[in-house]
């Protein structure tokens, strides 16, 4: 794509932040994909690379959906939490501007750092790798559930339920009636269990195979809430990826397992055993959403396998699974 001035909000948004002269001339950009809830620029300042990401008040989906621009602080809170537990696990935080709901981060460029929802397109399944995201996630959950003052740093429940719990969750109850009394108890028990802080979309496209482990992207919906959500929602990707690189199959439930085991591995706020009924029981709601919500994946495609997902994930909600291992048993039943 070929260079553009970015919007004189980016610009602005880039002098505020003392990351651009007040007299320097816009400088060069383009736009980057991939994310549905901001205007992301790469830029070329004269000190080096940039991203430099803008909230939307509505995001880019077919379904009315809107949320809070503000939601960008909380991200740069995110990232700076989460490098003090792991340091590396998120892109260096360059600057805020609040008012605007725009923040700048270092570049981390594709030929070091993979995003792996490309790896995953192609078959690539790395256990190990998985295995190193879990265990970053514990990490993570288990610094911020040790600090006491993390919590007021993140007052969040609004802003969570409308960019999550709402559009993934309670829209698809909408559309699965006789399911809603299962799903809304979803709900209930997510925003219950507040002890850790939440990224919220640890999803393989906000994931970079970084040479020093897993970077995180992209935690406008951070939240203090249940870490249970973050594992679940990792995983629902892996599940859902089989339908979209299929010889791949047996790798990615093997990424599902040493992922499951990593993270479960690191659990040292809470009861593990607990956490992970809580991640299986969400899991099922978040693979029905992903068909039904807001925010449909855009790889499953044909009707027989948004009917399998369906039939899955109804049956979960029926009968919740008391593991993990029980979800990836009952997911693979279908698939064969």
């Amino acid at each position: 794509m070929e260079r553009q001035t970015p919007p004189a909000g980016i610009v602005a948004s880039l002098r505020r932040m003392r990351l651009l002269g007040a007299d320097a001339a816009p400088p060069p950009g383009r736009t980057l994909t991939g994310g549905v809830s901001s205007d992301i620029w790469l830029v070329e300042l004269p000190g080096g690379t940039v991203v430099v990401k803008r909230a939307l008040e509505r995001l880019n989906v077919a379904a009315e959906w809107r949320a809070p621009v503000g939601r960008n602080l909380y991200e740069a809170r995110w990232m700076r939490r989460a490098a003090a537990a792991v340091p590396g696990a998120a892109p260096a935080l360059l600057g805020l501007d609040e008012a605007a709901g725009a923040l700048a981060m270092a570049y981390l460029p594709p030929e070091s750092h993979r995003l792996w929802k490309e790896a995953l397109r192609a078959g690539e399944a790395d256990p190990g790798f998985a295995g190193a995201v879990g265990a970053s996630l514990a990490r993570i959950h288990a610094a911020s559930a040790a600090d006491p003052s993390v919590a007021a740093e993140f007052p969040t429940d609004t802003i969570f339920f409308d960019i999550r719990l709402e559009p993934y969750l309670l829209a698809t109850a909408a559309r699965h009636p006789d399911r809603a009394p299962a799903l809304g108890a979803l709900v209930a028990a997510t925003q219950a269990n507040k002890r850790a802080l939440v990224h919220g979309d640890v999803s393989p496209k906000n994931i970079l195979v970084g040479p020093g482990g897993p970077v995180f992207l992209d935690a406008e919906c951070a939240w203090w809430g249940d870490p249970a959500f973050d594992l679940a929602f990792v995983l629902n990707h892996l599940l859902l990826k089989c339908l979209w690189t299929p010889p791949a199959r047996d790798g990615f439930l093997a990424c599902f397992a040493a992922l499951s085991r990593a993270y479960l591995a690191g659990v040292s706020w809470e009861d593990a055993a607990a956490l992970e009924a809580r991640a299986a029981r969400l899991l099922p709601g978040l693979l029905l959403a992903r068909i039904d919500g807001k925010s449909p994946v855009e790889y499953v495609t044909r009707e027989d396998e948004r009917i399998l997902v369906r039939r899955v994930a109804r049956a979960l909600l029926a009968v919740p699974a008391a593991t993990l291992d029980q979800v990836a048993a009952t997911w693979l039943g279908e698939l064969a």
